[in-house]
């Protein structure tokens, strides 16, 4: 953040959880900037009250997040916010990031250092994007440190899980994974659905990226998948 007189950011903060309006308090507490905290009710008021705000730390939970595309929209008319969203595991099947603004998402139940870490980033991303964080196969590029993906300048709409298992076979390259080696290296568990789950995905990814980049998803007869170069 350096020295000299920069003007403090800015932080709305919306729960309705106890919980997380408790440990996001104290995490707040220790950055260096303004916060003005809500409901999800009130979340527009907010918006309008503190106008210039820099971002928007949204706990979307049960229906709210339904509203994660609302909160998506009134950010865009209002400029340059970011916004962290707070989810339920759960729900990360169904989770969209917003592609049009700048997004991040953590897991209810996160550590107050990755919840600081994340908060950190969306405020004061340093250099921006580095070179490293953009991985390009023809007409694919994955920005890995946004979770955006776009094919031909196109953004593609793909759930969380979706995303994550596209940017891990796109970043290696050539080898081939098991289903059972994908559910514990995307899904981060041994997933109830088993390794039939890691086939609709690997369908859906295929379906969305179209006919020709989807040639590089290939399926190694008994064994699993593999991204080829």
């Amino acid at each position: 953040m350096g020295g000299g007189h920069s003007v403090r950011k800015s932080v709305i903060f919306v729960a309705d959880s106890l919980d997380n309006a408790h440990k996001f308090q104290q995490v707040l507490s220790g950055l260096d900037v303004e916060v003005a905290a809500g409901s999800s009710a009130q979340l527009k008021n907010l918006l309008v009250q503190h106008p210039g705000y820099d971002l928007v730390v949204y706990e979307a939970r049960g229906e709210a997040l339904g509203r994660v595309a609302q909160a998506e929209s009134l950010l865009l008319e209002d400029g340059s916010a970011a916004l962290l969203v707070i989810v339920g595991e759960d729900q990360l099947g169904e989770l969209r990031l917003p592609v049009q603004v700048k997004s991040d998402f953590v897991v209810h139940g996160a550590s107050p250092d990755e919840c600081a870490a994340r908060i950190r980033q969306l405020l004061w991303p340093g250099n921006e994007s580095s070179a490293s964080d953009f991985v390009a196969v023809d007409a694919l590029t994955i920005n890995l440190a946004t979770y955006q993906v776009n094919v031909a300048g196109e953004p593609l709409d793909l759930t969380y899980l979706e995303y994550a298992l596209l940017a891990f076979l796109v970043t290696h390259p050539g080898r081939t994974y098991s289903r059972d080696a994908l559910l514990r290296r995307v899904w981060g568990f041994d997933y109830y659905g088993g390794s039939r789950t890691v086939d609709v995905h690997v369908r859906r990814v295929r379906a969305k990226l179209g006919p020709d980049l989807a040639q590089h998803l290939e399926t190694v007869r008994g064994v699993g998948y593999l991204w080829s170069a």
